[in-house]
């Protein structure tokens, strides 16, 4: 006797179609990442909620003058810290010729998709590294992404909120959180 309508066949049919955010939830806590600076990097930055207690917040007040999250906000302010980094230029500050030297660039969701491969060609020059945030805001951004992504010759972290593209003595790996 059957206690409803459907078996267990029809029942698990439908979980071949669960979204991509759960079919990599395996990859949630690092399990799968295999380089020691991209599992350090989920520890210590993505899962992590509050700032470091000993670092600057020069950026995180920043972004949340600009309307990113605090959560993202957290976790930038958290990235500046774990690498060490004492500057960063955001938007439009980042393309500036004037500008000789800065540890981190970001880019906005204000910041058009056609300026984007400037700003990653411009952090490939100055050795820093590009936060491209929302990168898979629209079909036009997301493409551009990926073509950065294609063509960048280091580490590249897409945790779905930002896009992170590292110009330093890593490998070329692509990590897709």
């Amino acid at each position: 006797m059957r206690i409803s309508g459907r078996n267990i066949k029809r029942r698990l049919y439908g979980l071949r179609n669960l979204p991509s955010d759960l079919k990599r939830a395996r990859y949630f806590r690092g399990h799968g990442v295999h380089s020691p600076f991209v599992y350090a990097v989920v520890r210590q930055v993505f899962m992590r909620s509050r700032l470091f207690p000993e670092g600057a917040t020069d950026l995180y007040y920043e972004l949340l003058a600009r309307g990113i999250s605090q959560r993202r906000a957290v976790q930038l302010q958290n990235l500046m810290t774990h690498c060490g980094y004492a500057s960063f230029s955001i938007d439009a500050d980042c393309a500036a010729a004037h500008i000789v030297r800065c540890d981190m660039m970001i880019a906005t969701k204000a910041v058009a998709a056609e300026h984007l491969k400037a700003m990653a060609a411009r952090a490939a020059e100055m050795q820093s590294t590009l936060c491209i945030m929302s990168p898979a805001a629209d079909r036009r951004r997301d493409e551009t992404c990926r073509d950065i992504v294609a063509e960048h010759g280091c580490t590249s972290i897409d945790n779905r909120g930002y896009l992170l593209l590292f110009n330093n003595y890593l490998p070329k790996q692509k990590f897709r959180l």
